[in-house]
């Protein structure tokens, strides 16, 4: 499948920041931290995309980027990270490996990520020596350890088709969530549904609400798309996707539609609709205290855990923040992955301000997903800097 077309690079961008300046390096100053400064290139690698093959064809992308990097980079955005952490360290060990400090960088946080200290440790001194800087911090980014850090309920991504055989893995979410007394659910990947899916999605919130766990549901509005198509007002069939339906409503804080599909409940199956509650953002804003930087830092935004796709809630409100502002920081200090699609629609939405005049800078990213916004341009329409 070819690489999409995200739209024009723009032609005027100026570069963001210099090459990196070893004349400062033996003086123990941190790494660099801006993208555009970091060199990614791998001299002894001609190696193309091929083991990407069947998830998505990247063509070459600027001059001085090696392809093993780009392949690295896309391998990581698609969650094959066992892949991608087997061609980093291939390219950092080989006989003659010449490659920048970029890779170098990809490969530590790629063990932050994972949160395999050992590996992080046993690389470096090597990284000190060749460098002659000092490396960054050890920091758990994995999942588990994002949710120690900053108190998160563990996220779950639902996928594919949610039907009846779907009960054994909701049994898993179940116990998830009433070990951690919460969970944060994304249904915005779910592509089908059935009506005996349906109940076996409402006895698992059913179960949850009776044992006290708080769920979240993110991204409802494709999947409450695909269940308003099944449904036909007079036929009593299906009820359970009805009231599926009116679940998400609830969490999409869509009272209009709701209300008007709680009607055409009680008329087609001649009994009283479920009542509205809001279940949402809203709700969530009147329960929790308003966080630190919406009052430290007004034109602060946050991107955090996987975006995928080209649904993506959180950008689609990342473009409604930003049409009153004209500086926009967006800290990705708890983004741990973006994947091939939402990364080009992250860059259209970019190139957008960009054009409208407005500053955009993503700060605190990992250098996974660093590489992967070099590779779609993204740090051509925005600054971007490095976590440390």
């Amino acid at each position: 499948m070819a690489l999409p077309f995200f739209g024009k690079k723009p032609t005027s961008a100026e570069p963001l920041a210099g090459g990196v300046e070893r004349a400062h390096a033996a003086d123990g100053a941190p790494p660099p931290t801006e993208l555009s400064g970091l060199d990614f290139s791998a001299t002894d690698h001609g190696r193309g995309l091929a083991r990407a093959a069947g998830l998505v064809e990247v063509q070459e992308v600027g001059s001085g980027i090696g392809a093993a990097f780009e392949e690295a980079a896309v391998l990581y955005a698609n969650g094959n990270d066992g892949e991608a952490l087997a061609l980093l360290e291939a390219m950092v060990d080989g006989e003659h490996a010449e490659v920048g400090e970029g890779v170098w960088l990809m490969l530590l946080d790629l063990y932050r990520l994972a949160g395999n200290k050992q590996g992080f440790e046993s690389r470096v001194l090597d990284y000190a020596t060749r460098f002659e800087r000092s490396p960054p911090p050890w920091v758990d980014l994995s999942a588990a350890g994002g949710r120690a850090r900053s108190g998160l309920p563990p996220l779950i991504n639902l996928t594919g088709q949610l039907t009846a055989q779907a009960e054994k893995q909701f049994q898993q979410v179940a116990a998830l969530g009433r070990r951690s007394g919460a969970v944060r659910l994304d249904v915005g990947r779910v592509r089908g549904v059935d009506d005996a899916g349906c109940g076996v999605w409402r006895r698992l919130l059913g179960d949850l609400a009776a044992d006290r766990v708080k769920v979240t549901l993110l991204s409802v509005e494709p999947l409450a798309e695909i269940l308003g198509k099944r449904l036909v007002v007079g036929k009593a069939q299906e009820r359970d996707t009805w009231l599926m339906l009116l679940e998400l409503l609830q969490y999409a804080d869509d009272q209009a539609r709701f209300e008007n599909l709680a009607v055409d409940y009680a008329v087609t199956f001649e009994e009283s609709p479920p009542s509205w509650e809001c279940r949402g953002a809203t709700a969530a804003l009147r329960e929790a205290p308003t966080p630190a930087l919406a009052t430290t830092e007004p034109d602060g935004f946050c991107f955090e855990g996987e975006l995928s796709g080209t649904s993506s809630d959180t950008l689609k409100r990342l473009a409604s923040f930003a049409a009153d502002r004209r500086q926009v920081r967006i800290d990705c200090a708890r983004l741990r992955r973006i994947d091939f699609v939402c990364a080009g629609t992250l860059f259209n939405i970019l190139a957008t301000l960009q054009a409208q005049g407005k500053l955009v800078s993503l700060v605190n990213v990992n250098a996974m997903v660093a590489a992967l916004l070099r590779v779609m341009s993204v740090d051509q329409v925005a600054h971007v800097t490095l976590r440390q």
